[in-house]
């Protein structure tokens, strides 16, 4: 039975939030091109509402979808009281009280906002769009704001930065429910990375680094094909043809991060990876990953996801 997800719009809906969602969990299919989820679109009221594109959107629900839904998801807004006061419009509180108390949260970008009035962020932490993040944190102190980051797993509450970054959560939601090869073939289908690297820093205006030169982004290729080997930060900047400070600044102009860290995290994305689709012992997938050890890996891997290999195996292995 496909999951029931309910998207949320409400006046000022961010356009481009409403097609996120539907787009990505509408390309996620089984093996036999069957859909996983279901994915419907309501408003507090069931009226239209205007969109930041200056079109309106007509929903097909009301607020009743809300209580059945397994996971409700609200989109991004340009204006509203959860922006300007910090707190909901009564229909938009009353929306929200529908949902199941056990049912999954997200937001896309400002959605971030509804959230937080409802109070459901409070204590957690949470992603919103960078532009916003000063007035995120004035109206709601009480929620631990990541404005560095392009979306945060609470678990089952998840929110993501700006716009686009709804697209990478809307992935690693599917990742999550049903491991990386549906995933990617979504992103495939969607024409859109499986993920990316970085985070939501890199997307914060500034200005852009000089590209009329060098590029590490040939070395990020080499690497990405070299992960079982010793890729020390000396090794990276000789390939690049750079010296060691020079190459650390134009990855981390690039990139958003420093090499070590997007070193670490394409090694804990490839023993995702083998864990999901292969049966290799642990200490195999720790080596081709580049870890060297079962125990170095699964340091690494518990401080990303939160398990051992061996418990994310049994949770999202599709190699039977």
């Amino acid at each position: 039975m496909a999951h029931e997800i309910a998207l949320l719009a409400l006046p000022d809906v961010v356009a481009f939030d409403l097609g996120v969602p539907a787009q990505i969990f509408g390309a996620a299919r089984d093996e036999n091109d069957r859909p996983l989820y279901r994915l419907r679109t309501c408003t507090p009221d069931g009226a239209p509402v205007r969109t930041s594109a200056g079109f309106s959107a007509l929903p097909g629900h009301g607020p009743e979808i809300l209580a059945t839904a397994d996971t409700v998801a609200v989109a991004g807004v340009q204006d509203g009281a959860a922006m300007r006061e910090g707190c909901l419009e009564p229909p938009v509180a009353d929306a929200l009280a529908r949902r199941r108390p056990d049912a999954r949260l997200m937001s896309i970008c400002t959605g971030a906002f509804v959230l937080a009035a409802a109070g459901v962020l409070d204590g957690r932490r949470a992603a919103t769009h960078w532009r916003h993040a000063d007035r995120f944190r004035a109206l709601y102190p009480r929620v631990h704001l990541d404005a560095d980051v392009l979306f945060v797993d609470d678990g089952d509450v998840l929110t993501s930065a700006g716009v686009g970054a709804g697209i990478d959560l809307c992935l690693h939601v599917v990742r999550h429910d049903h491991g990386s090869e549906v995933a990617n073939r979504a992103a495939r289908r969607s024409v859109v990375p499986p993920w990316r690297d970085g985070g939501q820093s890199q997307f914060i205006e500034r200005p852009l680094p000089d590209l009329t030169g060098t590029s590490t982004a040939p070395t990020r290729t080499w690497a990405l094909e070299r992960l079982h080997e010793p890729l020390n930060l000396p090794r990276l900047a000789g390939r690049a043809g750079m010296s060691v400070r020079t190459f650390t600044r134009r990855f981390r102009e690039e990139t958003g991060v420093s090499p070590a860290q997007w070193l670490l995290r394409q090694r804990v994305e490839e023993a995702r990876r083998l864990l999901e689709t292969t049966g290799l012992p642990i200490d195999r997938v720790a080596e081709r990953a580049g870890f060297g050890t079962a125990t170095s890996m699964r340091q690494h891997l518990h401080a990303a996801v939160g398990v051992s290999p061996t418990a994310y195996r049994k949770t999202f292995s599709r190699a039977g």
